[in-house]
């Protein structure tokens, strides 16, 4: 029975939902489409965030009744899936690799931030499982290219991919909460004293020398960048 909620991943169809063409259910023919939904869906997410994406609040949304919507989506976890499908097409493709595998990952991992920071929602929604639609099928097969030159068999390409995403969308969601504790010069203002505080107790003398280091170059990109570059340089392909 459809439902906003999520559904249970076992009845997910991945091969109905993406290699059998959309047919909504017989009757007057609708006013709107599978990818004016999830078009909606994904505008929704941008503005309010994922909690705002329901069933009903979509179907508001396109001017149809909630019932017409399961022939397209028959839950939110289907819709989820059309959603991160339907933004994975910015994702762009150079082809071919350049060969320097490194670098093309770091360009893969940059392009991934990026997109993450159009789509604030997505570091949250890619917790969840999710199955590779085409939009994600090509960018995952370009990702797959780069690392052909680290000689790695299938399942450790696939695996450095997955740790590279899951790093990406961790800082992410990190660096969307940083933001959001900078515009509140108050809270910073309170963390640097209370961080002064433990660093000067005596307990606590590595992070003490820690934060007495020189700083580095704290903007996103810089940090993203150093952080990034210990991923992908440390990685070992023997």
């Amino acid at each position: 029975m459809p439902s906003d909620g999520t559904s249970d991943a076992a009845g997910f169809d991945p091969e109905r939902l993406w290699l059998r063409p959309t047919t909504p259910r017989r009757g007057r023919r609708p006013s709107f489409s599978r990818e004016e939904i999830t078009a909606a869906a994904v505008m929704l997410a941008d503005t309010e965030g994922l909690d705002a994406v329901t069933m009903r609040r979509v179907a508001a949304e396109v001017g149809a009744g909630v019932m017409s919507l399961y022939s397209y989506a028959p839950d939110k976890e289907t819709l989820l899936e059309l959603m991160v499908d339907h933004v994975s097409a910015e994702l762009t493709v150079p082809q071919p690799p350049s060969g320097d595998w490194r670098a093309d990952l770091k360009a893969v991992a940059h392009q991934q931030r990026a997109h993450m920071l159009r789509h604030p929602w997505l570091p949250a929604a890619l917790t969840t499982r999710r199955v590779p639609g085409p939009h994600t099928l090509a960018f995952l097969e370009h990702a797959l290219a780069v690392l052909r030159p680290t000689g790695l068999d299938g399942a450790a390409k696939m695996e450095v991919f997955a740790q590279l995403t899951a790093f990406v969308a961790g800082y992410v969601a990190h660096e969307s909460a940083q933001a959001a504790v900078s515009r509140s010069p108050a809270a910073a203002a309170a963390t640097a004293r209370y961080l002064a505080a433990v660093a000067a107790d005596g307990h606590h003398p590595e992070l003490a020398e820690a934060l007495a280091a020189p700083p580095r170059p704290a903007t996103p990109d810089a940090t993203f960048a150093r952080f990034l570059g210990r991923l992908v340089d440390g990685l070992d392909t023997g």
